[in-house]
């Protein structure tokens, strides 16, 4: 109840109107049934302006530091994942990967549109980043068609770190369902599984117009940071000597 409240009289509304969002291919995702909706990951606006867009919910996993925050910030962050359909799981044990990967073959095999970022986090620099075979897995498991979407300027809206968006016009494209039946039974294969990935990964890369990185977002994010860490200072060198 309170998704379709947040999207159709508390929130939608307003975005609708003060974003003037230009959609592309919106018809490209099926009116029922399963489907996976595969985005590129810009921005934090990403997880609002996409599912406003789509007619139907759109479901997505977050990890569940986000529903147990304390005071008004807490709650805030916890009402508005949970007012846009986003599921908790539990990162202990190390075990996140399979806990979302469980949970969004519920809601395929439900019938419903499950969301997913490929690239894992955002994009450190607007670039498109490899894949995680995560997606290749659930489309294989359940047999449901992958629609890919793009944020065309969400970073410009709402860049890394920025709490407070631009008031720009969003744009975003989806493109058409690929269909993956070709290898059923074949989940579990890490060439298949890598194959499918890269696959969708170029459908995005082709639909966004950004330049596509072959390494992990989260990698590029970890070498960023360290660079950024100054290191411990160099010792002067010793005296040369000088021949007599």
């Amino acid at each position: 109840m309170l998704y379709w409240l947040l999207k159709y009289v508390i929130l939608g509304p307003w975005l609708r109107l003060v974003f003037r969002p230009v959609v592309e291919g919106r018809d490209n995702v099926p009116e029922t049934g399963a489907a996976i909706i595969a985005s590129n990951h810009l921005s934090f606006s990403d997880s609002i302006f996409m599912p406003l867009m789509v007619r139907r919910k759109v479901t997505f996993v977050a990890k569940a530091e986000y529903f147990t925050g304390k005071g008004l910030k807490g709650w805030l962050v916890k009402m508005f994942f949970v007012g846009t359909g986003t599921i908790p799981v539990d990162r202990a044990g190390g075990r996140a990967a399979q806990a979302a990967l469980d949970t969004q073959l519920r809601v395929l095999r439900a019938g419903n549109l499950a969301g997913i970022y490929p690239e894992g986090t955002r994009s450190p620099d607007g670039r498109l980043y490899r894949g995680k075979t995560g997606v290749a897995r659930l489309a294989l498991l359940s047999g449901a068609p992958v629609v890919p979407v793009v944020m065309l300027n969400a970073d410009e809206i709402q860049p890394p770190g920025k709490v407070i968006p631009k008031i720009k016009r969003v744009r975003i494209r989806f493109g058409e369902p690929m269909d993956f039946a070709r290898y059923a039974g074949m989940s579990g294969d890490r060439f298949v599984e890598r194959a499918v990935t890269d696959e969708i990964m170029y459908e995005l890369m082709e639909l966004s117009g950004r330049e596509y990185v072959d390494i992990y977002a989260q990698k590029a994010k970890n070498a960023a940071a360290a660079a950024r860490v100054p290191g411990p200072a160099k010792a002067a060198d010793p005296p040369t000597a000088v021949a007599a």
